[in-house]
């Protein structure tokens, strides 16, 4: 018996094969949905489950639309939210592929990397390169809010996404303020929710500053990319509800897996 698409009408073997087993599902045309809008959740959906690997050619424009029954200029549509999104790339000459989206790193917002990475259906990781008691410098000093030469626990770590190095990220607290925290295995525990859950900190609010960096040598070869590479450096301050601040410190992000959004309210 013939394969069929959502409408009802054969496919061709062509179209068979490049189908597979993907897991389409018929759009609601009477839902207040746009149809674009339906069809950009399954294929993120497919992507994110792995259904669609990265590095694999997304199912041409003619399938799609034979498969939803919809117009070529709704299927194209999608593509580029899909591109927008950072979830496909288009190569001139050989088709549109699945490519590693890129986290968006919302400013202002307290959020962990495994919150971000596990948000896009992703393994979150991480791997200690140094941890322990240090003295307060001049820069954590102040940003704490205590005095220089102030003990602190201080953690590096380079923070992966299904084992992918994505973002150094280095972060101190004030050591007196969470006493055994230095005890603890920061390889599968995010250090936001060891404050949260252990420390009973209600984290509130972040400052943050966003430049442009060039990775130094040492810095590329924890990252695995290029010496000189652009990295998006984020320095941070978290606030607690009781107005003191709680963490400070600074994460270098691959700019390959990373766009910053800023995030504001209307007043």
């Amino acid at each position: 018996m013939p394969e069929i698409d959502l409408r009802g009408e054969s496919l061709s073997a062509q179209e068979r094969a490049e189908r597979g087993s993907l897991p389409f599902q018929p759009l609601d045309k009477t839902s207040f949905i746009p149809l674009p809008a339906q069809m950009l959740a399954q294929l993120e959906g497919m992507i994110r489950s792995g259904k669609l690997a990265v590095g694999q050619p997304m199912p041409s424009e003619e399938l799609l639309s034979r498969v939803y029954g919809v117009s070529r200029p709704t299927v194209r549509h999608t593509m580029e939210l899909l591109r927008n999104h950072g979830y496909v790339v288009r190569l001139k000459g050989r088709g549109t592929f699945v490519c590693r989206p890129k986290v968006v790193k919302k400013l202002t917002q307290v959020s962990s990397f495994t919150e971000e990475i596990e948000g896009l259906g992703m393994a979150a990781g991480a791997r200690v390169v140094s941890a322990g008691r240090r003295v307060a410098g001049a820069d954590a000093a102040r940003q704490l809010t205590i005095f220089r030469g102030t003990p602190v626990f201080n953690l590096q770590r380079v923070r992966t996404a299904d084992g992918v190095p994505f973002a150094i990220d280095d972060s101190c607290v004030e050591l007196a303020r969470f006493a055994g925290i230095e005890k603890i295995d920061f390889t599968d525990s995010s250090l936001y929710n060891v404050l949260r859950q252990q420390y009973s900190v209600r984290l509130t609010r972040v400052d943050e500053a966003v430049e442009a960096h060039a990775a130094s040598r040492a810095e590329a070869r924890l990252l695995e990319v290029a010496p000189r590479t652009c990295l998006l450096r984020v320095q941070r301050t978290v606030w607690g509800a009781d107005g003191r601040p709680v963490v400070t410190g600074e994460s270098l992000y691959r700019g390959d897996c990373y766009r910053a959004v800023s995030i504001t309210s209307a007043g």
